[in-house]
């Protein structure tokens, strides 16, 4: 399979910079996919990525070669993910967005934008049998709160997992789309709505984590097919010294570095890993990283911009950045068409679906109780080590309970009633649910 796609971006120098190391940078072009780097130390390094992209690069060329390959396997029923990441004033939004989602100017034109119309000139190319549908969602991560950019009245949803959906985030608003100007009047609204504020590196640095969601769905006689596609915008890497961040800001950039963190220990577990079943990846460390898992370890073709300073006084952050970005590039995907399948399988999904959530449900409730080691370990043990529960059976549970427990993790011991409580209660309503699909 095919790697993660990595591209890196280095955007012009600004006045700043300008003003306080002249035009020096810290970089050295040797083709396009490689260069040199030199570190605050003086200290040099070779990069290599699937594309390099320089000062004075074109937003269409970084649209062509990191994104179009990924939207036209989502059209085709491939999940795919766009993500940029770097320190704050790196270009990460402006990469994303452009100036404006909408009426930009074409040579400035965002990711965003740039996607919305490549995505609906393929659905006009397709064969006119095949009938698409285009859904729009929109959320942010702010303060790991996962809040939903077209009703802000729901600031705090769950994300969940099913066989049918994969991992999803639970009552989003959905708009559907049926054009290019309509999609992106609906994101300028979203985009409206993003948490942002003042730092000493960015007059209006995102402070949250911001993902466009696209589900498209198509139809052509009895055969359906759907691939989800998530545009993510990091917020900023960096020290918080560095941003002399003070009060609530200094909160959201000890957040915003939390999740980051937790997304670099999932990169690491998934490229240290010799074999995926004996290797904890810790997906639930963060909302980031939890919605984040299908892109990263799942069924997806995953495209990562990593956008960076070329300044010396930025070195050390550019430096962090590339790292994290030649790590990612070790990251095996496994994209694969999505297809709907007949009713049959379709009750089974459903209860498959339920049995998951209760799962997540089981999970949330001892999380509650218990420490963060604890509860990766029980994970570790049902997910990855091939152990899952049957809702449905007690003994089952007690049983990976108490394999967990054998492990010397005495504190998960006062918590044994209460979890075969909750799964009794559970096991009456999935007894419900399936009586209902039988009599449908």
């Amino acid at each position: 399979m095919p790697n993660l796609r990595v591209c890196a971006l280095f955007r012009p120098l600004n006045s700043k910079e300008k003003s306080d190391h002249g035009d020096s940078v810290c970089i050295r072009a040797i083709d396009s996919e490689s260069f040199i780097f030199k570190d605050e130390k003086e200290e040099e390094s070779e990069f290599q990525f699937d594309k390099v992209f320089y000062q004075g690069s074109e937003q269409a060329d970084i649209y062509e070669f990191l994104a179009f390959p990924v939207i036209e396997g989502v059209v085709k029923g491939v999940n795919g993910a766009i993500i940029t990441y770097g320190q704050t004033g790196a270009g990460k939004t402006y990469s994303m967005e452009g100036p404006s989602v909408i009426d930009s100017d074409e040579k400035k034109k965002g990711l965003l934008s740039r996607v919305v119309d490549g995505l609906f000139n393929i659905i006009k190319q397709s064969d006119e049998m095949t009938k698409y549908t285009v859904k729009l969602s929109m959320v942010e991560i702010y303060m790991e709160r996962v809040r939903d950019l077209f009703d802000l009245s729901k600031d705090n949803l769950q994300i969940k997992e099913n066989k049918v959906q994969g991992i999803y985030v639970s009552g989003v608003t959905e708009i559907c789309v049926t054009d290019s100007a309509e999609a992106l009047r609906s994101l300028s609204r979203g985009i409206a709505n993003k948490a942002v504020g003042e730092t000493q590196m960015n007059m209006a640095s995102s402070r949250s984590h911001c993902m466009y969601i696209f589900f498209i769905q198509q139809e052509l006689k009895k055969e359906k097919k759907s691939g989800k596609l998530i545009l993510v915008d990091l917020a900023g890497s960096e020290k918080a010294e560095k941003t002399r961040a003070e009060g609530k800001v200094f909160e959201e950039a000890k957040t915003i570095n939390k999740s980051l963190s937790a997304l670099g220990n999932v990169i690491n577990a998934l490229t240290c890993a010799s074999q995926a079943k004996a290797n904890h990846i810790p997906y639930r460390d963060s909302k980031l990283t939890r919605i984040l898992q299908d892109a990263l370890g799942g069924n997806s073709q995953t495209a990562l911009l990593c956008c960076c300073s070329p300044s010396p006084s930025n070195a050390p952050e550019s430096l962090s950045t590339l790292r994290f970005g030649t790590r990612a590039k070790h990251i095996k995907a496994s994209p694969r068409v999505s297809l709907k399948e007949d009713e049959d399988t379709r009750r089974t999904e459903i209860i498959s679906s339920t049995i998951n959530e209760s799962r997540e449900r089981i999970l949330e409730k001892l999380g509650q109780k218990m420490n963060a080691e604890d509860v990766q370990l029980l994970e570790q043990l049902l997910i990855l080590e091939g152990i899952f529960f049957d809702p449905n059976s007690v003994e089952e549970v007690e049983s990976a309970y108490e394999d967990v427990t054998s492990r010397t993790i005495s504190s998960m011991q006062k918590t044994i009633k209460e979890l075969i409580t909750t799964v009794e209660k559970l096991t009456k309503e999935n007894q419900i649910l399936k009586a209902a699909i039988r009599r449908h």
